[in-house]
């Protein structure tokens, strides 16, 4: 087989110039947590957390609108921090009154039906 009679493929060129993509990405706006706060205020206010809550939440409304982002980005987190906080206070609360209820009730039942006397006695029987 003889190779020098074929025709040889042409050298492709180097390429000269890189193009570079640009992309660009929009940052989310950063949150201000409004509707939280005021939910917050009315529903749950613990140490007045809900009322800081709010003011944090209006003052982060307000960054953004001035078109100040790391402002607004850190009165929102710290609105999101104290809603947080008045949602677990109040949580806890709710929860131990829940428990306490249902103790005493338990107690008062067993009172009633004569299991605490001092003899023994119970009333059915």
């Amino acid at each position: 087989m003889n190779l020098q009679n074929y025709p040889t493929a042409p050298a492709l060129p180097a390429p000269s110039t890189v193009q570079y993509t640009t992309v660009n990405v929009t940052a989310e706006p950063p949150r201000d947590h409004i509707i939280w706060s005021i939910c917050s205020l009315f529903y749950s206010n613990p140490f007045c957390l809900g009322l800081a809550a709010l003011i944090f939440s209006v003052k982060a409304r307000d960054r953004k609108m001035a078109g100040d982002v790391e402002g607004a980005r850190h009165y929102g987190s710290t609105a999101r921090c104290l809603n947080i906080s008045a949602m677990i206070v109040t949580s806890v609360v709710v929860l131990i009154t829940i428990i306490t209820v249902v103790v005493i009730s338990v107690q008062e039942a067993a009172y009633y039906n004569g299991y605490y006397s001092g003899n023994n006695y119970n009333r059915y029987g």
